[in-house]
């Protein structure tokens, strides 16, 4: 549904009831085959987006890895809020889960991501070895949703091009094993999310940062929901990328006032409100607007289930 059909208060009523839901039958499979071959590795990689790291975490990951030993790493660290990333890393080791902080752009936390999974699969090794066994590669097994970098970080930790790589959700389609750095084997598989969105918040953020493909979603209203959200978390962000002075309570408003910051103007004066919505979506995830996280974990104090 297109802004420009619709007048203000309408547009407030799309916002409120666009629901959004994504499940092709590649990550039904996935599931299938992380349960599969759970048995097979000693560690779980769980990568999620630093913005959001709670809705980018599959809530049925916890059902499916079960008691696997696990590490969680927070990608995409460059784009996020360094203060709440640091927040979040405390967040998940008091929820009894070794949390690392990586860019995988430029490797920056990567050395780090190799001790810890080296660290968490330290006891089965040892046992292996008590049991007479010769010393082999740690196994691990990569988890996460779509476009949160699983590639990047594989062909980052393997030193070449390993895993297909894009910018749209949904490129690794099957199981492959991968030599790391660090002595580590690595199972890789599909992101995967989940059949239903509980919380439409979720839906939101992960279509905010591109989880959910593009062309299956009003990017008009995801746009919209974005910027009204900014305005109130990151407005110095807003105004300073966009040269606004001030900041309307509506956010239609502040969309049509970057719209014509940024000459987003069709013949006759009307509003491209798809073109704007575009740069605000593009630039917050290139990280234009600046360093910015969606969610934080004193907002979700127990949500994640501990883990002994």
């Amino acid at each position: 549904m297109a802004l420009s059909q619709f007048g203000k208060n309408h547009v407030k009523c799309v916002v409120i009831s666009m629901h959004i839901n994504w499940y092709p039958g590649h990550m039904k499979k996935t599931k299938e085959l992380i349960k599969e071959n759970l048995k097979l590795v000693d560690v779980v990689i769980e990568l999620l987006d630093a913005r959001i790291p709670i809705s980018s975490r599959n809530p049925q990951i916890d059902e499916i890895v079960e008691n696997k030993p696990r590490v969680v790493v927070l990608n995409k660290s460059d784009l996020a809020d360094s203060r709440i990333t640091d927040q979040w890393i405390m967040y998940f080791q008091k929820h009894h889960s070794k949390a690392v902080a990586v860019n995988s752009l430029n490797g920056e936390g990567l050395d780090k991501l190799i001790g810890e999974v080296q660290e968490a699969a330290k006891e089965k090794i040892q046992k292996l070895v008590q049991k007479g066994m010769r010393p082999r590669p740690v196994r691990a097994m990569i988890v996460g949703v779509p476009n949160v970098g699983k590639s990047s970080i594989i062909n980052r930790l393997a030193g070449k091009k390993s895993a297909k790589t894009g910018d749209r959700p949904g490129v690794t389609k099957g199981k492959q094993w991968v030599r790391l750095k660090g002595n580590i084997e690595l199972l890789d598989t599909p992101g995967i999310l989940w059949p239903k969105f509980e919380d439409q918040e979720v839906g939101y953020k992960l279509a905010f940062t591109g989880a959910i493909k593009d062309e299956i979603l009003d990017i008009e209203t995801v746009a919209l929901r974005l910027l009204q959200y900014l305005c109130h978390t990151y407005p110095q962000c807003i105004k300073g990328r966009y040269q606004l002075n001030d900041l309307e309570d509506d956010p239609l408003k502040n969309m049509e006032n970057i719209a014509l910051r940024r000459g987003c103007i069709f013949s006759g004066g009307r509003i491209d409100y798809g073109r704007a919505a575009n740069i605000i979506l593009d630039e917050f995830r290139s990280g234009k607007i600046g360093h910015i996280t969606l969610e934080k974990p004193d907002h979700l104090e127990g949500t994640i289930s501990e883990r002994s």
